[in-house]
């Protein structure tokens, strides 16, 4: 191995040792009252050299959500391959999340609060967007492999409709105290369900005039698709 790749892995290893430690500081010590010199202290680094890595807790938290893509994607595409009915691939979708995030959940709490578009870790904001928008690709997939027959009004906006029903289901999750969060999983099954029966319902005439308005309420949501 060269000197310059003997370096680059040193540097990835120093990295990804900050990282963890990080994460492992928030579980403890909560995200708000951890600091950096405390994850620099767990990593057996300067603090100058957290700060060379991850300028802020907040990038920090970026570098999670972007692991945690990249981790889920396999999953994803499993769930889509394997899965033959529209609420198989929700269901799969978003119990791969639930149990991906458990170890982290008490850090997803804290991050709730940020839920201002305009703060960068909000999963509304600007700077998640990309994360955000690889979620949603994830759910317009389930929603083509399902072929559903939706108005064409409205069609278009199911796959952010889904990615805000999951954010839902995250944010009941991440603060159900009942054993094992079994309220969360009889609220993803019920209202899975009761979407399921919806989304049938969707294409009958008689639903035409709430069709139109809920496609004008929709476009005046999102805008043109």
């Amino acid at each position: 191995m060269t000197p310059e790749k003997t370096a680059a892995k040193k540097s990835d290893e120093t990295r990804a040792r900050i990282f963890e430690a990080a994460l492992q500081t928030f579980r403890e010590r909560g995200f708000e009252r951890a600091t950096m010199r405390e994850i620099a202290q767990a990593a057996q680094v300067a603090t100058g050299a957290a700060y060379y890595y991850f300028d802020s807790k907040d990038a920090i938290v970026m570098a999670f959500y972007q692991q945690a893509q990249e981790q889920l994607r396999p999953t994803a595409e499993r769930v889509l391959a394997q899965s033959r009915t529209f609420e198989a691939r929700i269901r799969g979708i978003i119990t791969a999340k639930l149990e991906y995030f458990a170890p982290n959940r008490q850090l997803l709490g804290a991050l709730s609060a940020h839920t201002d578009p305009g703060h960068p870790l909000s999963p509304f904001s600007e700077q998640t967007r990309t994360v955000r928008e690889q979620d949603i690709e994830g759910f317009r997939q389930a929603v083509a492999a399902s072929k559903l027959r939706l108005p064409k009004n409205i069609a278009p906006y199911l796959p952010s409709l889904l990615w805000l029903y999951q954010m839902g289901i995250i944010l009941f999750w991440v603060y159900d105290r009942s054993p094992h969060q079994r309220r969360t999983a009889v609220l993803l099954d019920k209202t899975l369900c009761m979407m399921v029966v919806t989304l049938k319902l969707a294409g009958l005439p008689f639903l035409r005039p709430i069709h139109r308005l809920a496609g004008e309420l929709l476009q005046a949501i999102y805008g043109e698709v």
